[in-house]
């Protein structure tokens, strides 16, 4: 009962962001309409004017071309917003002035459906009030009228649908990029993700010799001299003591590989899940970790594995750079239907704020939703997006077409989130 409560009020905020997109998009062809016609006259009537000056034709051109700008990017954030249509922003000068040219059409289309359900739903309601009118044998007309309204308020409904669907697939027409042209840029994003999957591995590898050479072999290297020296010793006192500190130095080096192996990969992620290795990441944090594990089912291996070096990566920088006293890790999930947006981008925008990964999270949310991780720290802040711990976790992300945002202004809090989708 509650799972179907919980769809049916989707369902009805789904439908009246619909309704509310379609409204605005009536309004504005209001606007769009004549705006249309009055840039097709000035552009026909410099193009046709014998002798007409191309300084005179550019203005035109770039006149109206700045003004179906304009009016293509409000429509492209109502797009977003009210249909859940993400539309990319690099679209040409000739697809904005197509498209505006034509865009009011469905506009005015989408004004008449919900007109039409206006009065289907008057008529259908004439069943709940319509009794109190009856006159004579005017029931049959009123039942009639109702069962119209009725049927003229399902068919309207759905045109609801069809019309925010025809919006979006107009625009992607006009402003998105062509079927060639979007498989070459997925190609590309594959292409990069690959390589930054090569270089993530080389780094790993590196990583982890650097902790076997400085930790581990140094560990056994004084292992075995003590050991040396304990046989050479004439003492047994001091071979005794030698021995002891021997031990204790075999202890030290068990736990550092311990550490690396840990590092590399938890087997407490395979044995109890992504909670318990997250739990563990939390409990040998020298500083405190508040953990928030909204999840209630567990993520497939892939995506669990990158979860977790994504919060243990943020929980050693922060360690080590931030100078945090306290940390939280959220986990959360994000439906389909929630209408996270589609947004490719690459490496770091700007200074103390920075997003990297690659470009399919909107179609992953499609189809499966998305992980949302998310790790803030009170530390300094000014981590650098670039930077090497955060470059390889972008890499980690973007393995799986997910994203990573780094948020970190001087003077803090850092915020980095993961976006990975579950396909």
């Amino acid at each position: 009962m509650g799972t179907s409560g919980s769809l049916l009020r989707r369902g009805w905020r789904r439908g009246w962001r619909l309704a509310g997109g379609l409204l605005i998009g009536a309004c504005t062809a209001v606007v769009e309409l004549p705006g249309a016609a009055v840039a097709g006259a000035a552009l026909l009537g410099v193009r046709a004017w014998p002798g007409g000056r191309p300084a005179a034709r550019r203005r035109v051109e770039r006149a109206v071309t700045a003004g179906a700008r304009r009016l293509a990017e409000a429509e492209r954030g109502r797009l977003s917003r009210f249909l859940g249509q993400d539309i990319a922003a690099d679209y040409d000068d000739s697809g904005v002035r197509q498209y505006m040219a034509v865009r009011w059409s469905l506009g005015l289309l989408g004004g008449l459906v919900l007109a039409s359900v206006a009065v289907g739903a008057g008529y259908g309601s004439l069943l709940l009030w319509g009794w109190f009118l009856i006159s004579g044998g005017e029931w049959m007309t009123i039942t009639a009228s109702a069962i119209g309204g009725l049927f003229l308020l399902f068919l309207a409904l759905q045109g609801i649908v069809g019309v925010a669907l025809l919006e979006g697939q107009l625009a992607r027409h006009f402003l998105g990029p062509s079927p060639q042209e979007a498989l070459r840029r997925r190609i590309d994003e594959l292409s990069a993700s690959r390589a930054g999957v090569v270089d993530a591995v080389h780094d790993e590898r590196r990583r982890i010799e650097r902790d076997l050479h400085d930790g581990v072999q140094q560990r056994l290297v004084a292992l075995g001299m003590l050991l040396g020296r304990a046989r050479r010793s004439q003492d047994p006192d001091k071979a005794r003591t030698l021995l002891v500190q021997a031990h204790e130095e075999s202890r030290a080096a068990l736990t550092d590989l311990r550490e690396v192996a840990w590092r590399v990969y938890p087997t407490a992620l395979d044995e109890a899940g992504l909670r318990a290795a997250l739990e563990t990441v939390a409990e040998r944090s020298p500083i405190p970790v508040r953990l928030e594990y909204g999840l209630t089912a567990e993520p497939e291996e892939a995506v669990r594995t990158v979860a977790y070096f994504v919060v243990a990566e943020a929980v050693t920088n922060a360690i080590k750079h931030a100078g945090a006293e306290h940390l939280t890790v959220a986990l959360t999930r994000s439906d389909a239907d929630t209408g996270v947006a589609d947004t490719r981008v690459a490496g770091a925008r700007k200074a103390g704020a920075g997003v990297a990964g690659a470009g399919v999270a909107g179609e992953a949310t499609a189809r499966g939703g998305l992980l949302l991780v998310r790790v803030t720290d009170d530390g300094k802040g000014g981590a650098d997006p670039a930077g090497g711990g955060l470059l390889g976790l972008a890499r980690r992300v973007a393995a799986l077409d997910g994203r990573l945002r780094v948020a970190s202004p001087p003077g803090g809090p850092t915020t980095i989130g993961a976006e990975l989708p579950c396909a």
